[in-house]
């Protein structure tokens, strides 16, 4: 199968070379593009220093809208299947070929790379919101994700075109929650996740209670106002 690894960026200068560097040398099966999603740092010029594939956007549009990007990329050149994948240096890509042989095998839609497939899930106030989102996307769907907030996931060439051409479907647990409604099939595969060992995430503390907040509200009413259509 045909596979981009879609990678957006936002500020990743201390990252970014390491991220994509491991890809090229260890695992060139794998096409990539980096969407630099108006970074303010040096992102952008050292995709052009190293001639990365690269997509420049002019502004900052949020993670939506870089992944969509990404998909809409992945649309244009016909990709069997497209990937998430953090520009922090979290997500490991010895980890992608597992994804796509449970993708193909069981054809599913979309393979979660998950930190608690097969480990469980510990109970602390970091894990507080994933399991609040856990619970809404249960009672809205009737099934599990244990992995909610997980970055890395894998996307067959049904939700390539589904993401790239629909509004509001962001890379997001409110969109997994939506997908699973209209009759997606959505499975998860274990993986480790590395800690970012460089820059500055985006989520402080009051930003993931309001993002915990948002996700709730969206997946238990704003989802039940969008019709079921794929």
């Amino acid at each position: 199968m045909k596979v981009l690894v879609i990678i957006p960026a936002y500020n990743e200068e201390e990252n970014i070379v390491r991220v994509v560097d491991k890809l090229i040398s260890e695992y060139p099966q794998y096409d990539y593009v980096v969407v630099n999603d108006g970074s303010v740092d040096r992102t952008g010029d050292i995709c052009r220093e190293h001639n990365y594939s690269y997509i420049d956007l002019p502004v900052n549009l949020g993670l939506a809208g870089a992944f969509q990007t990404g998909m809409k990329y992945a649309l244009k050149y016909d990709y069997d299947c497209a990937i998430q994948y953090d520009g922090d240096g979290q997500h490991r890509p010895e980890y992608i070929e597992g994804m796509l042989r449970l993708l193909e095998k069981e054809k599913l839609d979309i393979v979660i790379g998950s930190r608690f497939a097969e480990i469980k899930k510990p109970f602390n106030l970091r894990m507080a919101g994933s399991f609040l989102i856990e619970m809404c996307i249960f009672l809205t769907t009737g099934k599990i994700i244990r992995d909610t907030t997980s970055g890395m996931r894998m996307f067959n060439k049904r939700m390539i075109h589904k993401l790239a051409t629909t509004m509001n479907c962001g890379p997001e647990p409110d969109t997994v929650a939506y997908l699973m409604r209209c009759g997606v099939k959505v499975k998860e595969y274990q993986v480790t996740m590395d800690e970012r060992i460089a820059g500055t995430s985006y989520l402080n503390l009051s930003r993931s209670m309001k993002y915990m907040a948002h996700m709730c509200l969206s997946i238990l009413v704003v989802q039940w106002f969008r019709k079921k259509e794929l």
